[in-house]
């Protein structure tokens, strides 16, 4: 496959829109041209028709060679349509690839991954994971329900250190192969449309219907023993008893079988199908692998091995279903189906596709959950092929301790922000807590999902949006977007006061945690309120967690000295000039000195 060589991926994408869209253009004046054919064809039919049976001019036999022409261009046409929709899929994703680098990815119709969200994620919420705008919106080009659901997971439980490396590694390489992407985004339309994969998964798990191994060979011998003896019959070699004591064994058989049959025969239909779509996507990948660039990464050769079978490929597997599937329905054909009973010919088809169940079926979920690897990796390659500047982050020894050192980080889904430069933990000289002060709109909870997001996607294995980010493992939480519930019966402080319980929770386990505090208990008096944080930011910093907590009341900015080196008060400006409130974004070391809350009421007009 020839892939992309060019540094920037929006004249890439260009050409390829280009070239999609002319040979939409030249299959467009094709389908026309064909379409032209047909009716000129059809109306050949008519007037030879009427000259033949009409007018008695011309034999019968001269409507064959329209007739056959009509059905060679009906069989055309039909190619021509399967071509015509995947070169339509292959525009809509080089559009769509455009419209992301433009910025205009938050479309209404692209997947938005609302479902995985759960309001009890220490998170997800928090950090616009899920949603229309979100982190999911931006990143996913999956076509398949099993991709989307692997990223997500992805997004929502950092790796492991092991699996992290790995899987940087396999994005990198991913990175460039945009054929495979393509062929991949154009089969996994098809795949998305007609496979359930809880359904095929539960068909290959459940329990053989014909479970007797000797069943085949001993139909496939008992076949040759009834031909045999109907052969010798017919050349006279043996009596009309011999032959109707075989009939009599061969309706036994069919008979003793007839239900068994029956159910394989209607369950194979919709399962084969769906197999058949999964193929398509396992063909891209081997194609990929067989022609593309040589495969160094050891993630992209073992989800390659996952889908072998006893050194045969899936799609082979799949394939010889799908033949198993179409000799089954011979037995439809007219002039064939006393010939098939004869041959015990439902038995032996239906015996081998329950052999083929029996040893591929527990492997059907596999091939799945590889796929869906492929995709979910596919997705971080291209949100990495459209971003070449943006470096994969380092990871940092245990050794070090909890550790979130950023260069020029900013937020992956601003089009426009300021970068700044956040230390936390590592070393003795850098903070385990920043306490943000700052007034109103200057960017305070801004910065906070900037660490966060930033750091889920280096603990996916992305690259991130900064000059440069090391990190060591962390359990990520934060309270940034907490609310009061009606139906719950739950206030917006007992919400708060539950989720920084779970960040407690959080810093007790094995991974250290990374904590992310907007306004820390706002809900309560200023007494409950300096000592109850003071109280919750301590124990979490001894609890070996590093974090941001942002505050407007500046008595808790006195909380970071009183845990000396350990904490840091860091603060966002604003400058008045005029009636107008001006922010630059740029984070600076102390505490703020001003506050802008008057300033805006009597912007709106308030009398104060």
């Amino acid at each position: 496959m020839q892939e992309s060589t060019a540094t920037d991926p929006r004249v890439e994408y260009a050409s390829r829109l280009t070239a999609r869209r002319l040979a939409a253009a030249r299959l467009g004046r094709f389908d026309l041209a064909l379409s032209a054919v047909r009716g000129f064809l059809a109306l050949a039919a008519v007037v030879l028709a009427w000259l033949a049976f009409g007018r008695h001019a011309l034999s019968g036999a001269s409507l064959l060679l329209p007739a056959g022409a009509f059905l060679l261009i009906v069989v055309l046409h039909d190619r021509l349509a399967t071509r015509q929709t995947r070169a339509g899929r292959a525009i809509t994703l080089y559009q769509r690839a455009l419209a992301r680098l433009d910025g205009n990815w938050a479309r209404p119709d692209a997947e938005d991954g609302r479902r995985f969200l759960d309001p009890n994620h220490p998170f997800a919420a928090d950090l616009d994971l899920f949603g229309p705008s979100s982190l999911f919106q931006l990143l996913c080009t999956a076509r398949s329900a099993g991709g989307e659901a692997m990223l997500a997971g992805w997004l929502l439980n950092p790796a492991p250190s092991d699996v992290l490396g790995a899987r940087q590694a396999a994005v990198d390489e991913l990175r460039p192969r945009l054929d495979l992407r393509e062929a991949l985004w154009i089969a996994g339309a098809d795949v998305r449309a007609g496979v359930d994969p809880e359904k095929l998964t539960a068909w290959g798990e459940s329990p053989p219907l014909l479970p007797w191994r000797w069943l085949r060979p001993a139909l496939l011998a008992a076949s040759l023993v009834m031909a045999a003896i109907v052969g010798a019959w017919a050349t006279g070699r043996l009596p009309g008893s011999a032959a109707g004591l075989a009939a009599a064994v061969v309706v036994t058989i069919s008979m003793v079988l007839r239900e068994r049959t029956a159910a394989v025969t209607d369950h194979i239909g919709r399962p084969e199908a769906h197999l058949a779509l999964l193929a398509s996507l396992i063909g891209v990948f081997e194609a990929e692998l067989a022609n593309g660039p040589p495969v160094t990464s050891a993630t992209v050769r073992a989800l390659h091995e996952r889908l072998t079978v006893d050194g045969v490929s899936a799609s082979r597997q799949i394939a010889r279903l799908g033949r198993l599937a179409r000799l089954l329905a011979w037995e439809r054909n007219t002039m064939f189906a006393p010939v098939a009973y004869a041959l015990l010919w439902r038995p032996q088809c239906t015996a081998a596709i329950e052999a083929w169940r029996r040893k591929n079926g527990p492997r059907i979920a596999a091939w799945l959950a590889t796929l869906s690897e492929l995709e979910a990796l596919c997705c971080l390659a291209t949100h990495a092929y459209d971003h070449p500047e943006r470096p994969f982050p380092t990871l940092s020894e245990p050794a070090q301790g909890p550790t979130f050192h950023a260069v020029a980080v900013a937020h992956p889904l601003l089009a426009q922000c300021v970068p700044n430069d956040v230390r936390l933990g590592g070393t003795a000289s850098d903070p385990r807590l920043i306490m943000l002060s700052g007034s109103n709109m200057s960017g305070k909870s801004t910065l906070m999902r900037t660490v966060g997001v930033n750091a889920v996607l280096a603990l996916a294995g992305a690259p991130v949006r900064a000059t440069s980010l090391r990190l060591s493992l962390l359990a990520l939480g934060a309270t940034l977007r907490i609310q009061d519930s009606l139906l719950a019966g739950t206030s917006r402080f007992y919400a708060e006061v539950s989720r920084l319980r779970q960040l407690v929770d959080l810093a007790r386990g094995p991974v250290p945690a990374l904590f992310l505090i907007d306004e820390i208990l706002a809900g309560t008096n200023s007494h409950d309120r300096r000592l109850g944080a003071a109280a919750v930011l301590r124990g979490l910093v001894e609890k070996g967690a590093i974090g941001i907590a942002s505050t407007h009341d500046l008595a808790l900015t006195a909380i970071a000295d009183e845990l000396g080196n350990k904490a840091s008060n860091q603060h966002f400006e604003d400058h008045l000039v005029g009636d107008k409130l001006h922010f630059d974004y740029q984070l600076r070391t102390g505490v703020v000195q001003r506050s802008n809350a008057l300033a805006l009421m009597r912007a709106v007009g308030l009398d104060v």
